[in-house]
């Protein structure tokens, strides 16, 4: 028989039905032969927040137009018309940046730039990019959604929303300045609900054109003055940011999400405001392909693994990867430096189609019992994201080791560098130097070794609670040895025979330096740990046994991997 149409009821195949393309920069799409109609979401990018002068008004969201049944567009409107397509069109994505913040009253925040979808067989899909935030007595900007009102103890107005993209900014009448439009709500008032306090910026709207739900489309929150700044609206949405310098959050890419207004408090410096997120267009093919297979056909395919298989492609994937800590030196020697910390943690999450993902844990460095420099950690690893282990301490007389933080160096020695090989942000700090009689602190992911004692960890609270990791080992000394980094860094002896400690396990922290060669071993590094945090509509799997999975009351999920295995997502 030849092909087309549909064997039955249970041979359906569609080689075209319900793909998804996500495209966080601009590019062509190539939609497959079969496809004729197809739902959308186009998002521009977010206006930038106000600063400078005076507390910023919040960055409106980037407009929000989606054509996916059941759902809404941005302004409270119903979504727009599924549009149909010339079987084989390649469509133009075009992804519009965030705009700037405000860096002075004669350059206020920029408006977002448009996104857009066009085709041979379309007519343009446009959304209008984010109103800009006000500054010193200043409106905020028309946009897709209105940015909001800056302030200086003077009246001013929330820039205006787009029909069927989103919502206005919100206005202010004295010093705290509002927050930008959302696609799903207007911008809060300045000084709503604190009157010291910025407007929060509008919601965002839901989508699960991918398949989870995901907000997008926040305004910014406005800056506040002798207060603490508005809320980003949910969906991208930057903070805005609390008085006495501080520049607020910008919004999130790849959302649209307005930028944070800057804070502002009488006699300190001013500030600029945040920038807003990019934008980003989605695209879904609903129709199958046109034709039939004969029994044969798909038996052959399926037998030659070519049949074809349509994977879901998780978005907003979250992480930690922390790699093992380096043990420390011996003989007055410096203290190991923490594994790597790299973490996208209220960031921008990845995307991950369904699959098995292996996991590397890294060990921490060996203790070191003859004299000689600590030993470096291993390696984590997820995904694309390699932490690299923490270096050893020096010996007495020797430098630290470089690696994700430096080992402190041996007696009157340097540290080791931190961040090697380079990452951006970096994923740790130098060793700290050796001192008269003492060893070097190795170096943390939040800092510096500092004399003897190791450098902090960092708070992290993807698990669902906040723990601190990847502290620096201590340094040894005759006496008044170096403490170890808070973050699981072990502390440094300081009398022959004991007192040196082992980094923390599961926390990457680095091993504590010894003080006597002869009958004391230096700290081992305390091994790394790597947490996945994906959508709820995710299911996670994990091996061995020995790592564990858990859900967090707002419903993501969560894998936690204290020992090298798999990760199972579907």
């Amino acid at each position: 028989m030849a092909n087309g149409g549909i064997i039955g009821p249970t041979n359906k195949t569609s080689f075209g039905k319900n793909t998804i393309t996500t495209k966080t920069a601009t590019g062509d799409i190539s939609t497959q032969p079969g496809t004729t109609q197809i739902e959308y979401l186009v998002i521009a990018g977010g206006g930038g927040g106000g600063g400078n002068a005076c507390n910023g008004g919040g960055g409106g969201a980037g407009g929000y137009r989606s054509s996916v049944a059941g759902e809404n567009s941005g302004g409270g409107t119903s979504a727009e018309s599924i549009l149909t397509i010339t079987a084989g069109d390649t469509l133009t994505a075009t992804i519009g940046g965030g705009g700037a913040g405000g860096t002075s009253k004669s350059s206020p925040a920029t408006n977002g730039v448009d996104s857009s979808l066009a085709g041979p067989s379309i007519t343009t899909i446009t959304s209008t990019g984010g109103g800009g935030g006000g500054g010193h007595v200043t409106n905020g900007a028309d946009g897709g959604s209105g940015g909001g009102a800056g302030s200086n103890n003077a009246p001013c107005g929330g820039g205006s929303g787009t029909t069927g993209q989103g919502y206005d900014g919100g206005s202010s009448a004295s010093s705290p300045s509002a927050g930008g439009g959302g696609a799903g709500a207007v911008g809060a008032n300045g000084g709503s609900p604190n009157p010291a306090g910025g407007g929060a910026g509008g919601a965002g709207v839901a989508s699960s054109i991918t398949g989870c739900s995901v907000t997008r489309a926040g305004g910014g929150g406005g800056g506040g003055f002798i207060g603490c700044g508005g809320a980003g609206g949910s969906g991208g949405g930057g903070r805005g940011g609390n008085s006495n310098t501080d520049a607020g959050v910008a919004g999130t890419a790849n959302t649209g999400g307005g930028g944070g207004g800057a804070g502002d408090e009488p006699g300190q410096p001013s500030v600029n405001g945040s920038a807003g997120g990019s934008g980003v267009v989605i695209v879904k093919e609903l129709s199958r392909a046109s034709g039939v297979w004969s029994m044969q056909s798909q038996f052959n395919s399926v037998k030659q693994s070519t049949w074809p298989r349509f994977l879901t492609t998780y978005t907003g994937i979250e992480y930690l990867v922390v790699a093992g800590g380096g043990s420390g030196g011996c003989n007055a020697g410096g203290g190991g430096g923490a594994g790597g910390y790299r973490t996208n943690y209220c960031g921008t999450g990845i995307s991950l189609e369904e699959g098995d993902y292996s996991i590397t844990v890294g060990a921490g460095g060996a203790s070191i019992t003859d004299g000689e420099c600590g030993a470096d950690g291993s390696d984590s690893v997820f995904s694309t994201i390699t932490s690299a282990g923490g270096g050893g301490g020096g010996k007495y007389n020797a430098v630290g080791r470089p690696g994700g933080s430096g080992g402190g160096g041996g007696y009157l020695k340097a540290g080791g560098s931190g961040n090697e090989p380079p990452v951006s942000p970096p994923q740790g700090n130098s060793g700290g130097s050796g001192i008269p009689n003492k060893g070097g602190g190795g170096g943390g992911s939040g800092g510096a070794g500092s004399g003897a004692n190791g450098g902090p960890g960092t708070a992290n609270a993807i698990s669902g609670s906040s723990v601190t990791y990847a502290g620096g080992g201590g340094g040894a000394a005759c006496s008044g040895a170096g403490s170890g980094g808070p973050g699981g860094g072990g502390n440094g002896g300081a009398s022959p025979g004991g007192g040196t400690q082992a980094g923390t396990a599961n926390t990457g922290g680095g091993g504590g330096s010894s003080r006597d060669p002869a009958d004391t071993a230096s700290g081992a590094g305390g091994s790394g740990i790597v947490i996945v945090r994906g959508p709820s509509c995710a299911t996670f799997a994990v091996s061995p046994g020995s790592n564990s999975t858990s859900t967090h009351p707002g419903g993501e999920k969560i894998a936690t991997f204290t020992v090298s295995g798999t990760l199972t997502i579907s």
